[in-house]
This record gives C-alpha cells, sequence and structure tokens, in this order.
C-alpha cells in the first residue's frame, strides 16, 4: 500500500482556508471601499479631521480668537487678583 503525500483532511482543510481567505479579501474590499467613499465624498478636507469626537479649535472659524481673548481675560483677572494680594498684604 502505498502512502498518500496528501491526506484526505488536507484537502478539507485547504477548501476551509481558502474560504476563509476569500471572506477576509471580502471584507477588506468593503472597508477599503467605503474609506475611498467617504473620502472622495468630502468637498472639504477639515471635514474629514473634524469628525473625531474633539474639540479643536483651530478647525473652527473664530475658536482660536475666542480662545486668545479668554486667555487674555484669564490673565487680567490673575494679575487683578495678584495686585489686590500684595495691596491687602503691605498694609
Amino acid at each position: 500500500m502505498a502512502m498518500k503525500v496528501e491526506h484526505e483532511i488536507h484537502s478539507r482543510r485547504k477548501g476551509r482556508n481558502m474560504g476563509v481567505g476569500l471572506l477576509l479579501l471580502g471584507l477588506i474590499g468593503i472597508v477599503f471601499g467605503l474609506t475611498v467613499v467617504k473620502v472622495l465624498g468630502l468637498t472639504d478636507i477639515r471635514q474629514l479631521e473634524k469628525f473625531d469626537h474633539v474639540a479643536r479649535p483651530q478647525l473652527e472659524l473664530g475658536a482660536l480668537e475666542a480662545a486668545e481673548r479668554r486667555a487674555a481675560d484669564v490673565a487680567a483677572e490673575r494679575a487683578t487678583a495678584a495686585t489686590a494680594t500684595q495691596e491687602g498684604a503691605s498694609e
């Protein structure tokens, strides 16, 4: 009786592995296709960067100026409070 190089279980496993491989390739193709459609559907690249659930002032119009004004106001309040504290301590 001659020994078979390839047992019947090998052919079954090969068929199953091919099926799983095709499913994975299909999934990769779907994800790639959806990504391409999403990117090509954008009119402005900032739309893609904006949707990350985090506030990014550099992407909002006028937000950077508002943040700078707020920082200046806070600095002025701290300077006023420090001056009042120094005047109260010198008395």
